[in-house]
């Protein structure tokens, strides 16, 4: 008899691991189950997300998206999200279903709008919270998400007297992204009317780490798009500048001409033309404006028509500059001028006319028929366009004559030359100009500017360019 109960206890303690073995596995499916369901939901969620950053039109409109996901995915009656505002409050963005406000409800304001939802919208959008105040604040502060089961017992919790608005359960969790607090996300009462579980507050807190991916993303994107536009724009204003500058220069016998244009940016300040006044007269600048970027380069663009306009109508570079001073004082800003020296060359009797509004003083090669040659500023005294009224100016600007013979050389340039500096802040200096002048003057107009160049290069080394940068070289043969 024994025999046959030692058996039948075996077979029983083998049933009985049996179905321990099959409830395991039955609970190890449905959690396995559980845990699919819920990535499943954080997919779908990404991919919503991924949606609403690249069909966002604004900041808004992606929150409002994001929210719309949120209700979706915790299957939530009602969501709302806070965003973090510059001045550290935080303050509803977005809103779905009909989200209790997070502060008592007046009642003389709900007869102002036409629907509950409507209102409901404006007041959370309308209120704003300091850190650390109301459930809302101190999420923000703590940075730490909360799940409350039995929000009509909790304090914390604020309850209104419509009963569409009552609060049985609410998850509340903070939008980070790198530990950077971005918004709060708040989600109310389940759809199947229990109340929210850990594994649906696990859910939130996953879903809030996602929304602070996406919009970090999306505000990568938008920057990246300025960036692309103001790029483009950039690149456009640079190729409508190139297109300012000469690219041959008037043919003459006996006159060479070289220049070069290297701005310290896309597009720069600096300017310089040569063009033809008549058969036997050509027209020569280099000017600066204060500054850098679009402004001086439209500032430029203006001054560079001027100087055409008003190049055909005087003879005498000092009334050219007085002109160009007097049609654009009245309307530049008070902290930008423009610096230029502008010279004409007669062919016929090889004098070189210029007058310099504020301008470096050029550099003339005289190559001394009977002697070596000799490295002189030309000096010639005036004030910078716009920078003082048309009396004032008109007062200090005169005309200077050089006789420019054979083999002789002029150097017109901006202050990117001189002011160019090496590694230890030391300026190329005007004396390092005249220097390289004077050992290359002897060549033709490119090698003189291309010897320059390479002087003021080697000088500075890896330091860098700092300014706009001009040079024209200007030889007789």
């Amino acid at each position: 008899m024994s025999f046959f109960l030692g058996i039948l206890a075996g077979l029983f303690s083998m049933w009985l691991l049996y179905t321990n073995k099959r409830t395991q596995i039955k609970l190890i499916n449905e959690e396995k189950q559980l845990l699919q369901q819920e990535k499943q939901i954080v997919v779908e969620f990404m991919h919503n997300m991924v949606e609403a950053v690249v069909e966002g039109s604004d900041r808004e409109t992606m929150f409002q998206r994001i929210i719309h996901a949120a209700i979706l995915s915790t299957g939530a009656v009602s969501a709302c999200i806070f965003e973090r505002r510059p001045d550290d409050t935080l303050q509803g963005i977005a809103v779905e279903g009909l989200f209790p406000p997070q502060r008592k409800l007046s009642s003389d304001i709900t007869t102002k709008l036409t629907t509950r939802a409507h209102y409901l919208e404006h007041i959370l959008k309308s209120e704003s919270f300091k850190m650390g105040e109301g459930l809302i604040g101190q999420v923000a502060k703590s940075k730490q998400a909360l799940l409350i089961t039995d929000a009509e017992n909790d304090p914390r919790v604020v309850q209104h007297d419509d009963p569409a608005l009552k609060v049985r359960s609410m998850i509340v969790a903070p939008v980070l992204f790198q530990g950077k607090l971005i918004a709060v996300l708040a989600v109310t009462n389940p759809a199947d009317g229990l109340v929210f579980t850990d594994t649906d507050f696990s859910l939130v807190e996953s879903l809030a780490e996602q929304v602070g991916l996406a919009v970090h993303n999306s505000d990568a994107m938008q920057l990246q798009i300025e960036k692309n536009k103001i790029d483009l724009d950039l690149e456009m204003a640079s190729n409508i500048q190139s297109l300012l500058l000469p690219k041959h220069f008037p043919p003459n016998n006996h006159i060479e001409f070289a220049a070069q244009y290297a701005p310290a940016q896309k597009i720069g300040g600096d300017l310089y033309d040569i063009f033809s006044l008549d058969e036997h007269t050509i027209g020569m600048a280099v000017a600066d404006v204060s500054g850098k970027g679009i402004s001086a380069s439209i500032l430029m663009a203006i001054c560079q028509t001027h100087l055409r306009h008003f190049a055909q109508q005087y003879r005498s570079p000092s009334k050219v500059l007085s002109a160009i001073n007097q049609a654009m004082e009245p309307t530049m800003r008070r902290d930008m001028f423009i610096t230029i020296v502008y010279a004409i060359i007669d062919l016929k009797t090889d004098i070189v006319t210029l007058a310099r509004a504020g301008h470096e003083q050029p550099f003339f090669y005289d190559s001394q028929e009977d002697g070596p040659a000799i490295v002189e500023p030309v000096n010639s005294p005036g004030m910078a366009v716009g920078m003082v009224p048309p009396h004032l100016f008109d007062a200090t600007i005169a005309d200077t004559t050089i006789t420019f013979g054979h083999n002789d050389a002029l150097i017109l340039y901006t202050d990117g030359v001189t002011e160019s500096v090496n590694s230890s802040g030391e300026e190329f200096s005007g004396a390092r100009l005249v220097e390289a002048l004077n050992a290359n003057g002897n060549n033709n107009a490119q090698n003189i500017l291309d010897q320059i160049l390479d002087n003021v290069r080697d000088f500075s080394g890896n330091a860098g360019q700092a300014d706009d940068l001009t040079l024209i070289a200007i030889k007789h043969s």
